[in-house]
Order: structure tokens, then sequence, then C-alpha cells
């Protein structure tokens, strides 16, 4: 404690002398001035800054920390006031001496190991009443997810040094890595309402039509969430005996939830918490400082590896700009710093088992690829996180197991509009020949949709920050979501398109909202006789499924038809399913018997010799549906858990063991479970 204390304060003398020698408008008299002045800057920001930071809070968390540096800039300036032979010319010139002398101090601290998450919650926990606990003996588990991180890149990621802590659990015989398989609608939504609750039935995408509502269903958009996880729990979830769920798209019925999509709503399930989480987090002027620096980081590496892309001329890719690097970094640095914190706050309050997901390498791998170089630092950053995490576990009030998980893979290739010059639903409005056509494959930005989450959350309560998040965000508010993205057809003016086409990575569905129920195959040929045939005989396209009023299930390829039920399941001429997997044809049939399962659903072609599939939405690495590395994430478990016998084939299967699992570590709360 005392080392660290004195190593800050000469980090900090050092770096206002050097912020003294190349920046115009600051001087510093000498080494004394220099410790002087660090001392009291670190006396007002022990002393005044929390109750400064009570006030301004609203703003901070709004301004993602930048009214946070303006306030950093007050405090270098007051420095000034009370200390001789120091002299700062503007608040301006203040901002710049804070984010010199935290990009020091922050390079010392992880030099010196002073980055001692640990101490820093352990205060912030007795501050919240959250650790009054006793020891438990029980192990606690946290179940890290790496979003879209594929079994196969994750071992080359082990083998080429680019996941060390991971690698080193793996190693040291620790842990054990499996592979799973996803269902498939390989996509977060889907997959962790099967890990977290038990059930991912009726989910057959990301987005979807419902016909009897006259509208789509976006996962990621909160009100939607909140609607699957409504229809998908039990009550009994994964979380729900006292654990957490942070930056997840569903809750697992945790009672205590941060950025979670399924609860941003609900104040209820928060327990009124999210403006203590946030100012927990905010409380400290360094963690401010050293979030928004590490934002203006991950938007510059953006930027440039965007030009490098563009320079080397690397195909394939994506248009990348400004507004996707600030997307970015939400998920790459402001999230993270966010979630992080809440997990090492939960670790010391002692919570039986908290689940959270790193979004941070599905978005990056999505606009540059999945082992592209500014794609694995941000898989090495990951890393770093788990490492910090673990650490801060090791002094927790009950002992902890980590898990780290991915949800689904992802697969590469160019878009299907770069391939072929047209949009899936550009081919369907020509073989269809309508106008009266509707598309959601924009390739949303899924942290758009997270960062929307958050500022709805935000603004949920009825205090100062709450009021003042729901002012700034009235523009984008519908039924009091903050909808940052493309319009997601929760209201309709126009009357009911005569086809929808959506897009779920290389998963594309076409529905028919003016025609009710499940349109058949033969009521297809009759009313747009060349749909499937131009839909089957694309070589972009891998297969087409519909169902069949004689025989039920079907799935259409180029060279052939396969039969999937009735009273003669057969393959006539090639089997379309071949490419995809043995598990293909059960897949398909699980998702033919959802209740909104689309009318047509179309799965790109996957050229196995080039390991890519062809995205309906403008993304380099996809997931959604079959083909390659997304539909097989992996677990890296304790190695002294019981391992599983065959494969694990589908998130349903993975929850019953994590219930399993847990149950084996003492955990009451699952004994029951059959």
């Amino acid at each position: 404690m005392i080392l660290r204390a004195l190593a800050t304060w000469l980090g900090s003398a050092l770096a206002l002398l050097l912020m003294s020698a190349i920046l115009p408008g600051f001087v510093v008299a000498g080494a004394g001035a220099a410790l002087g002045a660090s001392a009291v800057c670190g006396l007002i920001n022990l002393v005044v800054w929390p109750v400064v930071i009570r006030f301004a809070l609203p703003i901070t968390v709004l301004t993602l920390g930048v009214a946070a540096l303006l306030l950093n800039g007050v405090v270098v300036v007051a420095a000034s006031w009370i200390v001789p032979g120091v002299e700062v010319r503007d608040v301006l010139t203040g901002v710049f001496v804070a984010l010199g002398v935290t990009s020091v101090t922050t390079l010392l601290g992880a030099a010196l190991s002073l980055e001692d998450d640990a101490r820093v919650h352990r205060h912030l926990v007795r501050r919240a009443g959250r650790g009054r606990g006793a020891e438990q003996q029980v192990p606690g588990v946290l179940f890290l997810e790496i979003d879209g991180l594929a079994h196969e890149v994750l071992v080359r990621a082990l083998r080429d040094g680019d996941a060390p802590q991971v690698a080193a659990w793996v190693r040291d015989g620790s842990h054990r890595l499996l592979r799973w398989e996803t269902d498939w609608s390989s996509q977060t939504g889907a997959c962790q309402a099967g890990i977290l609750h038990g059930s991912n039935e009726d989910m057959p995408a990301f987005r979807w039509w419902e016909k009897e509502h006259g509208r789509a269903i976006v996962t990621n958009h909160p009100r939607d969430a909140a609607e699957l996880e409504r229809r998908v729990s039990d009550g009994r979830g994964l979380l729900h005996a006292d654990g957490a769920s942070r930056a997840n798209i569903l809750s697992g019925d945790a009672p205590h939830s941060l950025l979670t999509m399924s609860t941003v709503l609900d104040a209820s399930r928060r327990d009124g918490r999210v403006g203590r989480d946030y100012a927990a987090y905010f409380s400290s002027p360094y963690n401010v400082m050293r979030t928004l620096l590490a934002t203006v980081v991950h938007v510059v590496r953006e930027l440039r590896a965007a030009g490098e892309q563009r320079r080397r001329d690397v195909r394939p890719r994506v248009a990348r700009g400004w507004r996707y690097a600030l997307v970015r970094a939400w998920a790459t640095a402001i999230q993270r710093d966010l979630q992080v914190a809440a997990v090492v706050a939960d670790a010391h309050a002692g919570r039986p088992v908290v689940y959270t997901t790193f979004l941070a390498y599905d978005e990056v791998a999505h606009h540059s690829g999945v082992e592209r170089p500014d794609t694995l630092a941000v898989l090495r950053d990951v890393d770093r996180q788990i490492t910090r995490i673990a650490r801060a576990a090791e002094s927790a009030p009950r002992p902890y197991e980590i898990v780290v998980l991915s949800d689904h893979g992802q697969t590469q290739g160019a878009t299907f509009l770069r391939r072929y010059g047209l949009t899936l639903e550009e081919l369907v409005r020509t073989a269809c020949r309508t106008a009266a056509i509707e598309s959601s494959a924009s390739g949303e930005d899924e942290a758009l949709g997270r960062l929307g989450a958050a500022l709805t959350e935000a603004a949920t309560g009825e205090g100062l920050g709450a009021r003042t998040v729901r002012t700034a965000t009235r523009a984008r508010r519908v039924d009091g979501e903050v909808l940052l993205g493309p319009g997601d057809g929760h209201e309709r003016d126009d009357g009911l398109p005569e086809v929808v086409v959506m897009a779920s990575g290389c998963l594309g569905l076409i529905s028919f909202p003016r025609l009710p129920g499940r349109v058949t195959l033969e009521q297809i040929r009759d009313r747009y006789p060349a749909l499937l045939t131009t839909l089957r005989q694309h070589p972009g396209i891998g297969f087409v499924h519909v169902r069949s009023e004689a025989e039920g299930a079907v799935v259409l390829g180029a060279d052939g038809t396969r039969w999937l039920e009735g009273e003669n399941p057969r393959v006539e001429g090639v089997d379309p399913l071949a490419p995809f997997g043995p598990n293909a044809a059960a897949h398909v049939l699980r998702t033919d018997r959802f209740a909104h399962c689309p009318d047509v659903l179309v799965n790109s072609t996957y050229w196995a010799e080039t390991d890519e599939v062809a995205a309906f939405e403008e993304l380099v690495g996809s997931h959604g549906g079959l083909g390659g590395g997304q539909a097989y994430p992996f677990a890296v478990v304790p190695a002294g858990w019981e391992r599983p016998e065959g494969e694990i084939v589908g998130a349903e299967a993975l929850h019953r063991w994590l219930r399993r699992w847990l149950a084996d570590l003492g955990h009451e709360a699952f004994r029951a479970d059959p």
C-alpha cells in the first residue's frame, strides 16, 4: 500500500516534469514543485473528487468520461494555485496535463504491477455494503464469454501466444479445452438463451418476422430481448440463485444485472443499483482517465487498421470509418472496463455465479476478419482482462473457478453483395416480381445495439442521472428504448409488405406477411413460381429450406433435394446438407418445428477449400447459419470437472452440463435438477 502510493506519487511528479518540458502553457519550476503538485492533485482527488463526481456523474456517464476529463483539468489548475512554481495557462492545458500524467502512471502501474483491482474493489464493495457475508467454502464460478471466438481460432491463438492466460491454464493442466456445436442459429441471442436459460426454442435467427404481431423481432433491442427472455425463462436460469449478469443479451434470471439487454428497461431486476454501479466505477479519477485513454487508443487503432487494409488491398474487407471507430471503442474499451469492474466487484461480494460477455473480439472480427492482426490484438486484450479478473478473484471471500467459453464462432468470406453484385433482397425481388418488399439485412453493429441498451439502462429510474440521459436521448427513444441503429419495425404506418427479407450472417429469412400461417412449398410455387428455383440455383446459396404440405420439411440444393420427414425421408440427387456437417439435418428439422420458423430459410454456400461463406450482411466475419467455424465454439473448464461423454450439441445441452457442474461443486440451488 505504502509502496504503491510512493511509486504513484513519484511517477506523477516525473510526468509533470515531462509535460512541463513539452507542453506550452504549463510550467513546473523544478522537482520540488513537481512533487508538491503531484501530492496536491492526489489529495484533491482523494478528498474532493468523490463529492464532485456525485453531482457530476450524470454528465460524466452521458459523455462517456469527457466531463470527468474536464474535471481533471480543473484539478490541475487548482493545484497550480496552491503550489508555488507551478503555472497552468487554462483548463484545456490542464486537461492535456492530466492526460499525460494518467498515461505515464498507467504505464508505470502496468510495469510495477500496481493495478491492484482487488484492493480498489474491496474498498468499493465495503462502501456499497455488498461484502457482508462470511467467507464461503463452496466455490463460486465466473463464466467469462468471449463472444464470437471459434474453437479452431482459439486453438491457434493458444499456440501462437494470442491468448497467453488461457493457454497457461490449458498447458499446466488446470483446465481442459472442449469444443461444442451450436444449433442452426449460431448467434448470440439463441446461444445465450440456451446457455443461460436452458431453452432457445423458437429463436430461428438474430432477427425474424412474426406475423401475428406484424413486425420484426430484433434480438439486441431491449424490449424484444425482454420478451424473448419471458418466453424461454422458467425463473430458474443459470444465474437465478443470487447470480450476476454483466453485459449479456439475456440475464439467466439473475437478480443482479448491468448492461444486460433483457433487463435494461426493468429497474426492479437491478435492485435500483445502476447508478451505484456506474458511480463505483467513475468515483475513481484513475478509472475514468484510463478508460478515456483506452477509448482514444482504440479509435486510432481502428482507423489505422482500416487504412492499412485499404493500402494493402486486403480482401475480403468492408467499408469502415469514423462512426464505426467510435462504436468499436465502446465495445473494446468503455463497456470492457465497466464490465470488468462489475465482475471484480461481484467476486468480492461473493456472488455464487457470474456471467459476462466480452463483445470486443466479435465486433472487430465482423469488420476486420476473424484472424487479422488487429482482431488478434483485441483478443490479446480480452485475455489480459481475464487475467485481471482472475487475480482479483484470488482475494475474494470465497474460492472461484473460472470458465472461459464462447457462444458461437465466426466464418470469414466476401459478402454476397460483393461476390455477386446484388443483395439477397434484390435477388428475391426479381424472382418474385414485386416491389412491395422490406429488408432488414443491414449488418447493424451489435456494439451499437449494446450502446443503445446502456443508454436505455442509464435512463431508467428517477434520479438526476436518469433524467439527464432521458433528456439527451429524447430524439432516439421509442417506447422507452434508445435505438441508435436503423428502424426496427416496431411501428408501421404503411401496411404490411408483400415480402420481408432478413439476414443473420450467412442465414437469410424470407417471410410473406400478407399470407397467414406457414406458407408451404406448394403455395410458393403457385404464387411465386420462379422464387425457389432462382434461390436454389444461385451459386452463393448452399441450400433452401421450406415446408411441403405433402411431405413436411424439405431442403433444396442446386443438384439435389433432401426430404427430412414424412413416410419416406430420402435424398434425391446430391445431398444439399452434406457440406454442413453430420448434424445439419437435425438442426434444420428442429428449426422447422419452431412456431415462428420463416416461410423460407436460405443458408449461403460454404466453400470448404477456403473455409468461407457469403454473408447476406456487409460483414467480413459472420455467424448465424451453418458452415465453418461459426458453428463450433469452445469451453475451457476446470480439469477436475466431469468430462462430457461424446459431443455437446446445442446450447441447451451445454446448459445442462453447466448446471451439473455447479451441482457437483456444491451449489444447492442446482442439486435438485434432474
